[in-house]
């Protein structure tokens, strides 16, 4: 008897896709609109972000993407975790490469020719919140003001690429030497509107979000500078972020009536 054989990618693929009908199977149960409920949910977003502090010394305005799982329970408490990456290309300290260029002020390639090199800003944030959904100027009970509040993590550097890796000067471990990076702990903060449709066709937030991160160098030595970096950092950034809910609703049971 034959018998049907999946490759491991397939067998991720057909996983996946059952639990995303499992999903939509469960997801046309709780009243949204009579009721407060419990339920977890999956938020994806993007922000807008303009840096502060000694962040705002090295790099201008940034993109943040976020991906982040809460807990809503029956009193409008939520709770979860996130991380988000940001990136962006306004380098404000752009004299970190200043050392290795020539008069003409070009960095030389293998080849004896100009190399073209480009600098980036890449970071990222672990947080955890909580905080409450308060239901004014709501369509129903679970939908409402949002604030929230918890502990950051995040990291940032000077991502440094050059085009066809041609410039011994830049290879990985040379790198390091100039990339500037920073890491540490700090608080973020958010207030805006959630919002739970009552057909649950449209699910959404929007709103103001802070984090302030005390920060350091992670670097033993920084070759431009020819020392170590020991400055205590207040790296600071606020933006505005938009997003859209998958919200994890549980079935109820069904109910039959007889006469």
């Amino acid at each position: 008897m034959y018998k049907l054989r999946l490759k491991p990618n397939c067998k991720i693929f057909f996983v996946l896709v059952s639990y995303f009908l499992l999903f939509v199977s469960v997801s046309r149960a709780q009243n949204v609109k009579d009721s407060s409920l419990f339920f977890p949910m999956v938020k994806f977003s993007y922000a807008f972000q303009l840096p502060g502090g000694n962040l705002e010394k090295r790099f201008g305005y940034n993109s943040n993407v976020d991906l982040n799982f809460s807990i809503k329970t029956k009193k409008n408490l939520i709770f979860g975790a996130s991380g988000s990456f940001f990136f962006g290309d306004q380098i404000k300290e752009n004299g970190i490469l200043d050392s290795l260029k020539t008069s003409t002020g070009f960095i030389i390639n293998q080849n004896g020719n100009p190399a073209t090199v480009r600098l980036f800003e890449r970071g990222f944030t672990a947080a955890l919140h909580i905080g409450k959904i308060f239901s004014v100027f709501s369509p129903n009970k679970n939908s409402g003001i949002l604030a929230y509040a918890g502990p950051v993590f995040i990291r940032h550097k000077i991502k440094i690429d050059d085009i066809g890796n041609q410039s011994p000067q830049l290879v990985d471990s040379y790198r390091k030497g100039y990339d500037r990076l920073t890491a540490g702990f700090g608080a973020h903060e958010f207030i805006g509107y959630i919002y739970f449709s009552n057909k649950r066709m449209l699910n959404c937030f929007f709103g103001f979000e802070f984090t302030q991160a005390f920060t350091k160098s992670q670097r033993s030595y920084d070759y431009d500078l020819m020392k170590a970096d020991t400055e205590k950092r207040t790296d600071l950034l606020y933006g505005i972020r938009v997003g859209w809910i998958l919200p994890l609703y549980k079935r109820t049971p069904q109910q039959f009536y007889y006469q």
